[in-house]
């Protein structure tokens, strides 16, 4: 995958991986603003703009952003994480055009009108007490802010009933001039275009866009190990069981990354057989590693009977002592890394996971990773570094547990 990189005056990283085997475009534009970047009275304020930027500009109202990008046959979405928010959307390659032009439109000639955003507000409150209905998702926002307590890591990044209701157009407005500046603005392409006419189409909406770049060092946070079951009235056990990891910073994410695919990667990992497929205890079982700038955590997660809650504790705890202690099986650590490279490999095929992948890797990283270069990074990892990885993430007192379910009853 060729891409090529180009810097406007006031900082905005423009990328474009042209693919002329595609009649579609992906593009995204990709603030560095996320929940890691509000201050203590600001939670949820970087969702909040989120959700603001699709409500009407100078020129479109809502209905009329959707309708440019839907009305020809397109997709338009946004997400925000602790490091980032991201717009994009994937159209005809003939239609990119019109693409840049609503994206553009949005970031840069938003109203946040009064009247819209006392709207929103209700909308993001509902959406507030749905996560908190939802035991299944609610008990990972949980494990985060139980384990790394206030640290801007650890709070929720849809913010609280308080601090939304709190938030006013001139909020908005000013943590959007102090973040989405040039330098921390990426817009990226994936698919059928020439990237001089995509140059040329992002510097001429995007040129005008206050310059600037703020990036401060986020300390580590520290960490909090306990063990909460929160009582419900549901029929299973949710359940979150991890410890720390490592930044997206580390050398040691590709280890990690084999970690994680040895014991919760898919159906043929470690815990999905043992949990579900041997014993019965459970529908689903599986892992994540979450990399952020100033720390990282690894979670296994999962949903049991109450019954079993404490047989599926056991269960888990076993398999991870089993890498520790007696190293992975003949072929597993080789059967991981073909697992993970064909999950990569595959995904780009992807427009869009072309287009987040170069963009992700220009914000944390600065530069491009070529596929090659991930692949024998993977291919370099050495059971050693797996187990001790194992030892490290799972060592005696710095493992913690958060389960939502029908305790005490």
């Amino acid at each position: 995958m060729s891409i090529h990189k180009f810097t406007l005056k006031n900082g905005v990283r423009i990328l474009v991986a042209p693919n002329n085997n595609v009649r579609s475009a992906a593009i995204g534009i990709t603030c560095r603003a996320g929940s890691r970047h509000e201050r203590d009275n600001e939670g949820g304020i970087t969702h909040f703009i989120e959700h603001m930027l699709f409500k009407g500009t100078k020129s479109r109202n809502a209905k009329q952003i959707a309708e440019e990008i839907e009305g020809r046959g397109g997709m338009l979405n946004a997400f925000t994480d602790k490091e980032q928010t991201t717009y994009y959307c994937r159209v005809l390659s003939d239609d990119a055009p019109v693409a840049v032009d609503v994206l553009s439109d949005m970031l840069l000639n938003s109203l946040l009108d009064s009247e819209e955003l006392g709207r929103e507000k209700g909308v993001i409150l509902e959406e507030i007490k749905r996560g908190e209905d939802d035991h299944e998702g609610h008990v990972h926002d949980l494990h985060i802010e139980r384990r790394w307590g206030n640290h801007p890591l650890g709070r929720p990044i849809i913010g609280t009933k308080e601090s939304v209701s709190s938030f006013q157009s001139g909020d908005l407005k000013a943590y959007i001039h102090r973040r989405y500046l040039g330098g921390n603005v990426i817009i990226s392409c994936a698919g059928n275009l020439d990237p001089k006419s995509f140059f040329e189409l992002a510097s001429e909406k995007l040129s005008d866009l206050e310059s600037g770049e703020d990036n401060p060092t986020l300390e580590a946070p520290q960490v909090t190990v306990d063990r909460k079951e929160l009582t419900r009235e549901v029929e299973q056990v949710h359940f979150c069981i991890g410890g720390d990891s490592v930044s997206v910073y580390s050398p040691d994410i590709y280890t990690m990354a084999v970690l994680d695919a040895v014991l919760g990667g898919g159906m043929s990992s470690r815990l999905f057989q043992e949990i579900r497929e041997r014993r019965g205890l459970a529908y689903s079982v599986s892992s994540y590693n979450l990399s952020y700038s100033a720390a990282g955590m690894f979670t296994i997660y999962g949903g049991t009977g109450p019954q079993t809650w404490e047989q599926v504790q056991d269960v888990i705890r076993a398999e991870w002592t089993k890498v520790i202690l007696e190293g992975l099986r003949e072929g597993e650590l080789e059967k991981v890394k073909r697992q993970m490279a064909g999950n990569i490999v595959l995904s780009l095929e992807s427009m869009n996971s072309q287009m987040m992948r170069m963009t992700k890797n220009e914000l944390v990283h600065g530069r491009d990773i070529p596929i090659d270069e991930t692949l024998q990074k993977i291919n370099a990892v050495t059971e050693t570094q797996v187990r001790d990885m194992a030892a490290s993430v799972f060592a005696d007192g710095k493992v913690s547990v958060t389960a939502i379910g029908p305790f005490g009853g």
